[in-house]
């Protein structure tokens, strides 16, 4: 696996928590504060969110942690971790788009960090956290935004340039190392924002928040991920929140204002 190799390259993405971490472990995983003051107790998911970081501050935090990854030494950083703190984890080792290991409504919160560009089917992801969260339980997860999968990595004369369909089928090409808003040597697919917020409401999710995390900087230099970010939002965090109704009803019913 791909990031089986990241891990023992130490690349991007596979940090595990700090010392200075666990002093907010809550504050650390969840800046926004979507999942309130306290998960002393409830029951999370991670998904697809191995590597030692978000499971082992939610741990610490009081919540009881199931981590689903398809990376056996990303899974691997969160035991040690969780070893060399005393702390309980469930580790499964599974792909985002088929929980069938886990039974129907049985975590109160999901937590997703980017990692829904490595499936094609983003609306089967949704299908299988809609199942195993209960009702009202929230799902709080990040994206990668569909202009930041279809940009150059570099400026040209007129700017960071379209150069990948919007209505696309299969993997996006392979992306050159060294560029923060891909990783190199991961198949990654682009989903439309119909799919990314038509395919949650449709799925049974009530959207309760969105947001673009800015990673721009305006003296960053030109071609840094931090330039690109000023003209091309890289990711968008989402709360949604699972509806107690059938996901029948319309995705328009489903967004709140």
């Amino acid at each position: 696996y791909i990031w089986n190799r990241r891990v023992r390259q130490g690349a991007a993405h596979t940090r595990t928590a700090s010392e200075r971490d666990f002093q907010q472990p809550l504050q650390v995983v969840d800046p926004r504060g979507w999942l309130g003051q306290s998960v002393h107790g409830q029951r999370i998911l991670c998904l697809a969110a191995g590597g030692g970081l978000q499971s082992v501050l939610l741990a610490s935090a009081g919540a009881e942690v199931t981590v689903v990854d398809l990376s056996p030494a990303m899974l691997e950083q969160d035991r040690r971790q969780a070893a060399s703190r005393g702390l309980t984890l469930r580790l499964l080792e599974g792909s985002m788009d088929d929980l069938s290991m886990l039974g129907d409504a049985c975590f109160d919160v999901v937590v997703q960090p980017v990692s829904t560009c490595y499936v094609p089917d983003i609306v089967q992801v949704y299908k299988e956290i809609a199942r195993v969260t209960v009702a009202s339980g929230l799902y709080v997860s990040q994206h990668k935004q569909p202009a930041n999968l279809q940009a150059s990595a570099q400026p040209g004369p007129q700017g960071y340039a379209i150069n990948e369909a919007y209505y696309r089928q299969g993997p996006l090409p392979p992306e050159l190392a060294g560029y923060e808003h891909r990783e190199s040597g991961t198949f990654e697919f682009l989903h439309r924002w119909e799919q990314l917020i038509g395919g949650l409401c449709r799925s049974g999710f009530v959207i309760e928040d969105l947001q673009e995390p800015n990673y721009a900087d305006p003296m960053a230099a030109v071609g840094t991920f931090q330039h690109r970010s000023q003209f091309i939002p890289p990711y968008v965090a989402i709360k949604a929140r699972r509806c107690p109704t059938s996901p029948d009803v319309t995705a328009a019913s489903l967004v709140r204002a």
